[in-house]
């Protein structure tokens, strides 16, 4: 019945009497999500979904023979702890990672890869449960520590994105496990400890490849705030007039990215949106807004998004070390002051994290990077 409302919505867009706010809340009032959608039958995108030409026409390495030469960098953290040079290549090439691209591929990182393939089913468990037991969870008061939504700015944003997302914030302070769902409550609790020891272990080396001691960046507490999304990407009928999520960069202080092999993501790189090949096992790392300050530019927050597929569904999860919204993330941060000379001044001013995500939100999350707005 929505998916046919929205329909018809989407036919009386074309006379005078087109109502986006109430487009929106006819979907948001399901609390069903887009999946709700899907499962509804609906077969033509509501006006909502449907994107301006040019931003879906820019060059890709699905259409483009040069971008598809490209790709993120791989680095094997298996030799990490070997004797000889082994830390010092890793390091290298973490550094040449974050200078050029901001995103890189991990591999060989100690994580079974049956925690990988538990965690995106629990995420597929919990958006293709019964809808009555999963409204339970849909919110959008994002102080609550667990919620699920479609679209975190579904009223702010130009056009929706074709996607659902469980959000947590694990960290600062204690979770109870009880919030969680219970579809993916242990396999989120266990994955989180695992990818946390990855965390501890990627801010090592980025300290060291800004030639700072390797405990740096954790002992100023960028490990102390997590956030955890699980988006879920059902199939779409017309994938060519929409997006799975727009393009955007994190606000983070890292970003550890776990995908399925559906693909979809791209990385904006050298003018061109390249693709993001799946590789299994492995952990997509970027670079977010909050570290591209501290490094004062010298390591990049790149612009990203998800394409939307008539295959599917696509799952991914993101962790992400930042604080939420709460009123503990008070610690100021600026470019950090080792890394300061004369021939290389600060580019920021100090910011709370709280102040850039509040930002990033404020603009509608997709839109130019929050950091213009922090400039000296």
């Amino acid at each position: 019945m929505v998916a046919t409302d929205l329909e018809e919505t989407q036919t009386d867009h074309e006379h005078v009497g087109y109502d986006r706010y109430k487009e929106l809340k006819l979907l948001d009032d399901t609390k069903a999500g887009v999946k709700g959608l899907v499962d509804a039958g609906l077969s033509k995108l509501p006006k909502i979904f449907v994107r301006d030409s040019h931003e879906l026409n820019i060059s890709s390495s699905s259409s483009s023979s040069c971008a598809a030469n490209f790709s993120i960098p791989v680095i094997d953290l298996g030799s990490l702890h070997k004797e000889g040079n082994s830390r010092h290549e890793i390091i290298q090439k973490v550094k040449e990672a974050c200078e050029k691209w901001g995103f890189f591929q991990v591999v060989n990182h100690d994580i079974p890869e049956s925690v990988l393939d538990e965690m995106l089913d629990g995420v597929r468990r919990f958006h293709e449960q019964d809808v009555e037991v999963k409204r339970e969870f849909y919110s959008r008061d994002t102080t609550k520590r667990v919620f699920y939504n479609t679209n975190l700015n579904l009223y702010t944003a130009k056009e929706v994105n074709w996607k659902d997302t469980l959000y947590c914030v694990l960290a600062p302070g204690s979770l109870d496990p009880h919030q969680l769902p219970s579809i993916c409550r242990d396999i989120t609790i266990e994955y989180s400890d695992h990818v946390k020891k990855l965390s501890l272990t990627l801010l090592e080396l980025l300290s060291e490849a800004l030639g700072l001691e390797s405990s740096y960046l954790k002992d100023i507490d960028c490990a102390e705030g997590v956030f955890m999304v699980g988006h879920y990407y059902p199939p779409c009928p017309e994938p060519e007039l929409t997006l799975g999520t727009s393009g955007h960069t994190d606000s983070t202080f890292l970003t550890v990215l776990l995908q399925d092999q559906v693909g979809g993501l791209q990385v904006f790189h050298e003018n061109q949106w390249i693709d993001i090949t799946p590789i299994p096992g492995a952990f997509i790392i970027n670079i977010g807004d909050m570290m591209q300050l501290m490094t004062n530019d010298k390591f990049m927050s790149s612009k990203h998004r998800v394409l939307a597929q008539k295959i599917g569904p696509r799952v991914s999860v993101a962790y992400f070390l930042r604080q939420h919204l709460q009123d503990e993330a008070s610690r100021r941060y600026g470019p950090i002051k080792e890394l300061l000379t004369e021939e290389n001044p600060p580019l920021y001013k100090e910011i709370t994290m709280k102040e850039l995500v509040k930002q990033m939100y404020a603009k509608g999350l997709y839109n130019a990077s929050a950091l213009q707005y922090f400039r000296l």
